[in-house]
């Protein structure tokens, strides 16, 4: 006979995985934390910076993931009164508050990569 896996179905285990869920709906992507590292390492950045900054992501792309950023509060946008009209994207407060998450992820990878396939 089979034993049923048990699941911590606490109330701080379905905060803790609602919390998981919500981070990762807002973050989600192949592109956002290249974006948000980006600018927190570049400050503020004009579009046409961001896409030649972050290797292969394409124009639609960017915009697309810049609006979802900017939606969640992680991205100023900010339309500069210059002619031809120029945008400037740069990180918020609460945004900031990722960079030691992006650096542990960095940190992971790295170690990952060197444990599996021996590079760096």
């Amino acid at each position: 006979m089979k034993k049923k896996a048990v699941v911590n179905n606490t109330s701080v285990c379905q905060v803790r995985m609602q919390a998981i869920n919500d981070s990762m709906s807002i973050l989600s992507g192949k592109w956002k934390f290249h974006i948000l590292g980006t600018l927190i390492e570049g400050n503020k950045m004009g579009f046409m910076d961001l896409l030649r900054e972050i290797n292969g992501i394409g124009t639609k792309m960017l915009s697309k993931e810049l609006q979802d950023l900017e939606m969640n509060q992680l991205v100023n946008r900010t339309v500069m009164n210059t002619k031809p009209i120029t945008v400037e994207y740069s990180i918020t407060k609460y945004g900031e508050t990722l960079s030691p998450l992006i650096d542990e992820l960095a940190n992971w990878g790295i170690k990952y990569r060197q444990s599996v396939y021996g590079k760096k």
